[in-house]
């Protein structure tokens, strides 16, 4: 995967994240008799990913995320293509997954898979994105962008000016307000300790903070008192 695009528009109530990662295959799953796309997003009993005895080096639950996006919209569609099958597949469902459309395949040889929903404001008792929750999905956004070493992370077009951790990281100095001018900038320490292990340490004016994230998951809330993990 080279590139990942996000899209939040307020005004149509309207989210979409693309990435050309390669696509989810496009076949009829044996058992359930369905295409492999609606089955990990608009079917629901169908997830996986459950052992939490087993070593991991990805998040979620493979689709369980998904559906509850779908559920929650009032309308959702999922785009995929991929190479190893030769197709493509849409399919949009709509009033919280209780109605589906019809599939369509068509020949493909890309890759590539695209959600697009508009949120059922109404279950969350909102009339609108308000500016705080745009702010918040905009500081995912910024957080994937750390995560995803090599990954361009683009926002309503725009690529955002993150590279990598080490970017990120310096995001936290840059844009911190109660550093005077006559203050001299912080330095960031900072250490790719392995390919899964990235450090980075600076001072606060603020008392002990932490931003942490294992298998790109935030974990902001983690347990400071027995160790800080910031990957």
């Amino acid at each position: 995967m080279k590139a990942i695009k996000i899209v939040i528009d307020p005004e149509q109530n309207l989210i979409s994240v693309w990435n050309g990662g390669r696509g989810i295959p496009v076949e009829m799953h044996t058992t359930e008799k369905m295409y492999v796309p609606e089955l990990i997003f608009g079917t629901l009993l169908t997830s996986s990913n459950y052992n939490d005895e087993q070593k991991k080096v990805t998040g979620g639950r493979n689709g369980y995320g998904a559906k509850l996006c779908n559920i929650f919209s009032t309308e959702f569609t999922v785009e995929t293509a991929s190479k190893e099958s030769g197709k493509s597949f849409k399919q949009t469902w709509k009033n919280n997954m209780g109605t589906s459309g019809k599939a369509k395949v068509t020949s493909s040889s890309s890759d590539f898979t695209k959600v697009t929903f508009k949120p059922d404001l109404a279950k969350f008792k909102m009339t609108h994105l308000d500016s705080d929750t745009v702010a918040l999905m905009t500081r995912r956004a910024y957080d994937i962008a750390g995560c995803t070493k090599g990954v361009a992370v683009h926002l309503n077009g725009t690529r955002l000016p993150v590279k990598g951790f080490k970017d990120y990281v310096e995001l936290y100095v840059k844009g911190d307000q109660s550093q005077t001018e006559e203050e001299m900038p912080r330095k960031v320490v900072y250490d790719a300790v392995n390919p899964r292990w990235e450090v980075a340490v600076t001072a606060s004016n603020h008392g002990f903070q932490q931003a942490s994230f294992v298998n790109s998951i935030a974990t902001t809330k983690v347990c400071v008192c027995s160790y800080t993990s910031v990957i």
